[in-house]
């Protein structure tokens, strides 16, 4: 970590910052605070509006679990954000709909595109457009054309939305060093919570 994290509880006086500890620890439930919060935590109104957009990105879209984190666990394997994966890939691990090679296919460097014999085509889709957004930022209308044939305008601004948000996370685990796996060479493990 390139920064300490704040203590937990935090130290903090003013009670807005207490307001929003106390919201973030609500999101988070039995699990406390992460060491993500308590890095955002230095910058409370930051931590706070974190803590809204991702609570509707987690928990308030009309996406499948397989569907977000495939997202998730995907941008995690692009941007080397490995505390990001050790948290994600479980989750994806125990969505109904998927399978340990269908996970495996996330894993798959975008030069090797996971193909659709092991990917259903939402799953496959959903892999294009997240590919195209994370590294070229620019998407090929045909990778557009594709996800728009399977899923509705609000299941793409929310798919949209988990991309732009998760790769986000991403550069500020992997530029603050959150949960110390800059030096990991792969997923494995579980996340230092």
């Amino acid at each position: 970590m390139r920064l300490p994290y704040v203590s937990d509880p935090p130290n903090f006086t003013n009670e807005d910052d207490k307001a929003i500890e106390e919201r973030v620890r609500q999101r988070r439930g039995e699990k406390g605070l992460i060491a993500l919060d308590r890095t955002l935590l230095h910058a409370p109104l930051v931590a706070d509006g974190w803590n809204s957009f991702f609570g509707a990105i987690r928990t308030k879209t009309s996406l499948s679990v397989s569907i977000r984190e495939t997202i998730i666990c995907r941008i995690a394997v692009l941007n080397k954000a490995w505390y990001e994966w050790g948290i994600h890939s479980p989750i994806l691990e125990s969505a109904p709909d998927i399978t340990t090679e269908q996970v495996e296919a996330v894993l798959c460097s975008p030069q090797r595109k996971p193909q659709e014999d092991i990917l259903d085509a939402a799953h496959a889709a959903v892999l294009a457009y997240t590919d195209a957004i994370t590294l070229d930022v620019q998407v090929p209308d045909s990778v557009f054309a594709q996800l728009k044939a399977l899923f509705n305008e609000k299941e793409v601004v929310e798919i949209t939305a988990t991309i732009a948000g998760y790769n986000c996370v991403s550069r500020i685990l992997v530029a603050l060093d959150v949960g110390e796996r800059n030096a990991q060479t792969g997923p494995k493990g579980a996340a230092k919570l």
